[in-house]
């Protein structure tokens, strides 16, 4: 006898973030409940939901919104909610480990339980995105997680514009690859709209690693940014099958068959035909030094 299909329900949320700690995430957890009530079992919420994308700016005040994992209130509450409705969330924080700070997700298992975290990779620095201030880069490397419903990969915002990413992660045995996110208005280039590369980036990841790709954004105007939503699901093959759009609020889900999934996977032949003797130069940084003894 066959075994059952291995389905699985995700979820992203698509919501404004320009309140306090507290009315954030009792927002985001309207939008939880909501993605679970229609079956969501990996519910993905926008990049650091605690308050406002505080990056647009240089200030030394907003290092005390940072948080050790114990200590999140987010962490907490999504923790009591998932072990509540028996989801996994993972949760984008603004972590404060002793004299560092990074841009974390804590990973929360279906039964509450923080299975760890992961540290943003790749931090970017430019008008409005002012992200080298705040963040280390993440020590934590690519990691992936094995969750109650699938094993799942997480990057963060800037870390979805690198194929590099989403390989090492698919390497590593993800199943699903999840992005939250932070992106809108460049403030320095009003007429630039980037919508249409952020995804199609991501949908790249899609369809040259066979797997699906969840991206949570947030929306609404803050300090004259505009972040636009766009919070989109694809599938292995690169179609959209789930989309908000640029101002609404709510929440998107879709369902997958891992095992047909990964049959597809093995059958196209991408990790089969790989050459990873002749990728030495992507270990470089200008293409010609490889990296010497630490």
């Amino acid at each position: 006898m066959s075994n059952p299909a291995r389905r699985v329900h995700v979820g992203a949320i698509q919501c404004a973030l320009g309140g306090p700690r507290a009315e954030n995430i009792a927002r985001v957890e309207r939008h939880v409940r909501e993605a679970a009530a229609h079956g969501a079992q990996v519910i993905l919420p926008p990049e650091l939901f605690e308050g406002p994308y505080f990056c647009r700016e240089e200030n030394s005040v907003h290092f005390a919104e940072a948080r050790a994992l114990e200590e999140d209130e987010a962490v907490a509450r999504m923790r009591e909610v998932a072990r509540e409705l028996e989801v996994v969330v993972p949760v984008s924080f603004f972590e404060r480990a002793g004299q560092a700070f990074y841009n974390s997700v804590a990973i929360v298992d279906a039964d509450g339980s923080v299975l760890g975290v992961y540290r943003k990779s790749h931090i970017p620095d430019g008008p409005g995105y002012e992200e080298k201030f705040y963040f280390r880069p993440g020590d934590t490397g690519f990691r992936v997680w094995v969750t109650r419903y699938a094993t799942i990969g997480v990057g963060i915002c800037w870390d979805q514009w690198f194929p590099e990413s989403a390989r090492a992660m698919m390497l590593l045995g993800a199943e699903v690859l999840f992005y939250p996110t932070a992106i809108g208005s460049e403030p320095h280039e009003p007429d630039l709209d980037t919508r249409d590369p952020w995804q199609r980036a991501m949908i790249g990841h899609a369809v040259s690693n066979i797997v699906p790709v969840v991206a949570a954004n947030r929306v609404g105007t803050e300090g004259g940014q505009v972040f636009y939503g766009s919070s989109f699901i694809a599938d292995p093959r690169g179609d959209k099958c789930a989309e908000l759009a640029r101002e609404n609020e709510g929440v998107i889900a879709a369902t997958f068959d891992l095992d047909v999934i990964a049959r597809t996977r093995a059958a196209w032949g991408f990790f089969r035909d790989r050459r990873p003797e002749l990728y030495d130069v992507l270990t470089t940084a200008d293409g010609r030094t490889r990296r010497g003894p630490a």
